[in-house]
């Protein structure tokens, strides 16, 4: 089951009491307070791990609690610190504390693998009676609690990390194509909505060049409200270079590929204007059961009028594919060396500051 959005609600470990104890020897009378500080609660952590791929984990099991701080012995102990809890999520992976308002405040975004974020924090331990000794109370009989830890509720998000996205309607061909590209085996068949999931796929080309491909489950109008499945899958290609508008040209569906190619991209754009920016192509799939030429010259006149590269595939047979393969590379490298640069243009600036 793939589940890419779960609330949870975490609780940090707290801090252990200090204690009371005063140092009792033979030939010591005075030995005054030896009481030791509590230990420290453990922490919360979420950590990016390359074994998930679902946030699935959390439906079932929505509250996590660290260990709490060991309280502070006589001899001037201090309590063993609490474990911290270290909560495995997929790369990809959003986190954001749900406040009292209702809104949400991202504290986590795991884009990396391996990647580590603190999101709650466990309690400082009391202090015990050593800690109040002064010149004027040798025999202090005053101790600390130890604070809490933070308890938060959580609403965790994944958003696919994929370099290509591909957009369309429901049964364009998009997961055949997937299919035909990568080692990806999604549910393919001949009715709308086959595919609920999104699905990903490594692409692998020549000179062992590579890139991760996308597929979501098809968009309608009104998708960014929700029709269909929406907005719920239009967030995995947030994060894409470059998005395919996969576009059936075979006159199989009834509908107009210049329509099918307005409607996704309008459906893009009101979601997230900054969808709408991304570099896109254009795929007229299904060529090898095209009908009425005159389809693809409209389409193509289209693109070109957007400024889309166009190309002519067929997720059957292979027809094309190669080509819109090496174009996509070209892209996805631009791309990855435009992000570097200002990966490095940033922290340039903040060793400058």
């Amino acid at each position: 089951m793939f589940v890419d959005e779960v609330d949870i609600q975490v609780a940090a470990g707290a801090g252990g009491r200090g204690a009371l104890s005063f140092r009792r020897e033979k030939f010591v009378p005075r030995g005054g307070p030896d009481g030791g500080n509590g230990g420290t609660g453990g922490s919360v952590y979420a950590a990016a791990s390359p074994h998930l791929n679902t946030l699935i984990n959390f439906r079932f099991h929505p509250e996590f609690q660290a260990e709490r701080g060991a309280h502070g012995e006589g001899s001037n102990r201090t309590g063993r610190n609490g474990r911290d809890l270290e909560l495995e999520m997929p790369v990809g992976a959003l986190v954001y504390e749900k406040l009292l308002d209702g809104e949400l405040r991202l504290i986590a975004d795991l884009t990396e693998l391996g990647q580590r974020a603190l999101i709650a924090q466990g309690g400082m331990g009391g202090r015990g009676n050593a800690q109040f000794a002064t010149s004027t109370n040798r025999a202090p009989r005053r101790v600390e609690d130890g604070r809490p830890g933070e308890i938060k509720l959580l609403r965790l998000q994944l958003k696919l990390l994929a370099d290509v996205g591909l957009v369309g309607f429901p049964n364009a061909g998009k997961s055949t194509l997937i299919a035909r590209i990568s080692a990806a085996r999604p549910k393919i068949a001949a009715y709308p909505f086959t595919t609920l999931t999104p699905n990903l796929g490594v692409v692998t080309l020549s000179d062992d060049r590579s890139f991760v491909v996308a597929d979501v489950p098809g968009l309608i109008e009104g998708a960014h409200e929700g029709h269909g499945l929406g907005t719920r899958f239009l967030k995995h290609v947030e994060r894409t270079y470059v998005l395919v508008h996969v576009v059936d040209v075979s006159g199989l569906s009834g509908r107009d590929p210049v329509d099918d190619l307005e409607t996704v991209r309008r459906e893009l754009r009101l979601f997230a204007p900054l969808l709408a920016e991304k570099p896109q192509v254009v795929a007229a799939n299904k060529i090898d059961a095209l009908d009425d030429p005159l389809r693809v010259e409209r389409l193509v006149a289209r693109a070109a009028t957007l400024e889309m590269p166009f190309f002519r595939i067929s997720g059957v047979t292979g027809e094309g594919v190669a080509e819109i393969l090496e174009a996509l590379w070209r892209h996805v490298v631009e791309a990855r060396s435009t992000a570097t640069d200002a990966t490095l243009a940033l922290a340039e600036g903040q060793s400058a500051v």
